[in-house]
């Protein structure tokens, strides 16, 4: 671990879970897949979380989308 848990909470909670708890996902995303909540989440940490490097993001015990920083395409 590079980046001390305790900023990364206070930055999860305020530009994701304080976005979508409580949220229609719908309202956020035209399509609410869990590979486009990810790369949702993505846009909104990565300026935030420079070191960001992976999320993992589990629709079931068993199923999960996972996004790498080797996966964005730079324009």
């Amino acid at each position: 671990m590079i980046e001390d848990f305790d900023r990364v909470e206070r930055i999860v909670s305020a530009r994701v879970l304080d976005a979508l708890d409580h949220h229609n996902l719908n309202d956020h995303l035209e399509n609410p897949t869990v590979e486009n909540i990810v790369l949702w989440i993505w846009e909104r940490l990565d300026g935030a979380l420079p070191l960001l490097d992976e999320i993992v993001l589990w629709e079931t015990a068993t199923a999960c989308a996972v996004l790498r920083r080797s996966d964005i395409v730079s324009s």
